[in-house]
């Protein structure tokens, strides 16, 4: 235990940190919340390595850093309404909550959105959403959303997602195609109008059903 507790404190002080992760709001929420929590038993020793680590059916946690330096450019506040594209084992997600008003998430896996609810019930986290479904292009909201996150990359980012933004919400995607990926953040700033910018580089998984379509040559 003592060594999960010391392996927590170092991801955050020497990992994170270190890699312009400055908002104390989220460096207590990566205090508060127990990344091996959200991993199976064999994981155990891993939880804070800052690599990718499997969750199983073809799906991967993002390694502490990028989880930081995401929820950084995000800049999630408390008042805000976040859309969660990918689920996974829960984690980011109750990153997120910890952060914002409310979140709902949307994982295609049900075993995983499954999974997830039993980690955040466990870790005392309320104010969550858990939906189920294909996500790769859009997904129905009763209304707009201070925030959209997507925990895997696009292609190209869906049209439907910049529509159901609020006036003035932001939404931090992952975009490219192999290793050549730039997390933007795409504000709408009127109702027609949206700003782009390319806050650094990276490389994620593809979301399911997302990925780019062959090219065929005759």
């Amino acid at each position: 235990m003592q060594n999960i507790e010391t392996a927590h404190f170092n991801m955050v002080e020497q990992q994170v940190r270190p890699s312009n992760v400055s908002d104390p709001r989220i460096l207590t929420a990566l205090n508060q919340i127990k990344r091996n929590d959200f991993l199976e038993d064999e994981l155990q020793g891993l939880a804070y390595a800052d690599t990718c680590l499997p969750i199983g059916y073809g799906q991967v946690m993002l390694s502490p850093v990028i989880e930081g330096r995401l929820l950084q450019a995000l800049n999630v506040q408390a008042d805000e309404e976040v859309l969660e594209l990918g689920t996974g084992s829960g984690y980011f997600t109750a990153l997120l909550a910890c952060l914002a008003k409310h979140i709902t998430s949307v994982e295609i896996v049900p075993e995983l959105s499954e999974q997830a609810a039993e980690n955040l019930s466990k870790a005392g986290i309320e104010n969550v959403n858990l939906l189920i479904g294909d996500a790769s292009r859009d997904w129905s909201l009763t209304d707009r959303v201070d925030v959209i996150v997507a925990t895997a990359a696009f292609a190209i980012v869906p049209d439907d997602y910049l529509q159901s933004l609020a006036i003035g919400g932001r939404m931090l995607a992952v975009i490219g195609d192999a290793n050549i990926m730039n997390v933007q953040i795409i504000k709408r700033v009127t109702e027609w109008e949206w700003q782009t910018d390319t806050v650094f580089e990276t490389s994620i998984p593809l979301m399911i059903n997302a990925e780019p379509k062959p090219v065929f040559e005759f």
